[in-house]
């Protein structure tokens, strides 16, 4: 018996598969059956231009040396996916991986042994940092975009004060462990591959990644099934912060000697990433997938970019473009879902019953 089968018995809408789609392509994944195969094809065609452009971008060497630099970007957009399938968009991403290179740099001062405690005050960070973030956004009210600034802002300014201005070097144990490979694969692609793996069974293989979805597709519906959008908005904020501050950990260890402002080329990169990978701008459906593939599109492009001589600007206008296609492309497709449907917005029976499904453990069927 298959999952529309199971729908059709128990009489609720069959559970979203594995890529994030729904039983007919509706609801809070409702569209992630077009998004993945978009951003396969983008980086297929990318790869495609830069073999017949560009041929060096693809060397041997030059793949192993963009592919670190894509694993740190797939993480952190992670990160960045979770909190925009909540519908907020999280713009303390600068901050949180500057400061957690601060800490790896300054807090071991060069000894492996004070390594692990510095490891440790850097998941800290991140912990506080959401929960300080989905506290005022859940709770409080404030809007994301005001709640994260404000704690990048402040974030940034704790960088100033605890390095007076003057970077420091990782541990030689963290730069080994960044720089190494493991059978052929660079760590930092391992650990990028870990992550998205867990948040995708997470997210599209238990009952709480329905429920997650539920809360970012139909808020309403989920409040009057009772799931607690407190738990699930603060849990999302802190995940997204404990991604960034992987990040930055492991591109700490890659530099070596990180810059204060590290984290500043990650933010609308992150957020392009996002983009290109096919998330509902509005919250709800979104791939791990698809994010991944983003950040592997946008490192290759940044890679291109720079072969054919232009600079740092150039990637900033690009990445601006591509989110601002996104956000057209978004009002674009709602208005045309709306004028098919009659009515705007996702909610109503349909979107209710679909979150309920999505909420409602399945039996299993034999």
């Amino acid at each position: 018996m298959n999952a529309s089968q199971t729908s059709e018995s128990t009489g609720m809408p069959a559970p979203p598969a594995a890529d994030g789609t729904g039983a007919a392509g509706r609801g809070p994944a409702g569209s992630a059956r077009v998004a993945v195969p978009s951003a396969v094809v983008m980086t297929v065609l990318l790869f495609a231009g830069s073999a017949l452009f560009v041929p060096g971008v693809l060397a041997t060497d030059s793949l192993l040396s963009m592919a670190p630099f894509a694993a740190l970007l797939a993480v952190t957009a992670i990160g960045q996916m979770l909190v925009v399938q909540q519908g907020g968009l999280d713009l303390s991403v600068a901050g949180v991986i500057s400061m957690s290179a601060v800490i790896v740099t300054k807090y071991p001062d060069g000894a492996d042994s004070r390594l692990l405690p510095a490891l440790l005050l850097v998941a800290l960070l991140a912990l506080a940092v959401g929960l300080v973030h989905g506290y005022l956004v859940t709770v409080v009210g404030v809007t994301p975009l005001v709640a994260t600034l404000g704690g990048n802002a402040l974030l940034l300014g704790g960088v100033q004060h605890f390095t007076n201005g003057s970077p420091g070097a990782v541990p030689a144990g963290l730069q080994r462990f960044a720089l190494a490979k493991t059978l052929g694969v660079p760590n930092t692609v391992l650990i990028a591959v870990a992550v998205a793996v867990i948040v995708a069974v997470v997210v599209h293989r238990t009952v709480v990644g329905r429920r997650f979805q539920a809360v970012g597709a139909n808020p309403a519906a989920a409040r009057a099934a009772a799931v607690s959008l407190i738990r699930y908005g603060m849990g999302t904020y802190v995940c997204a912060a404990l991604c960034h501050a992987a990040a930055g950990v492991l591109l700490a260890g890659f530099i070596r000697t990180p810059a204060l402002n590290i984290g500043d080329g990650y933010l609308l990169a992150g957020i392009a990433a996002v983009v290109v990978g096919g998330t509902a701008l509005a919250g709800g459906r979104g791939t791990v997938l698809g994010t991944v593939l983003g950040a592997l599109f946008l490192t290759q492009l940044n890679q291109i970019v720079l072969s054919l001589g232009a600079g740092t600007a150039v990637q900033y206008l690009i990445q601006g473009l591509i989110i601002a296609l996104g956000v057209i492309l978004y009002r674009v497709r709602r208005r045309s879902a709306a004028a098919r449907s009659g009515r705007i917005g996702r909610g109503g029976r349909r979107g209710e019953q679909a979150v309920q499904g999505l909420m409602t453990p399945r039996r299993a069927v034999r």
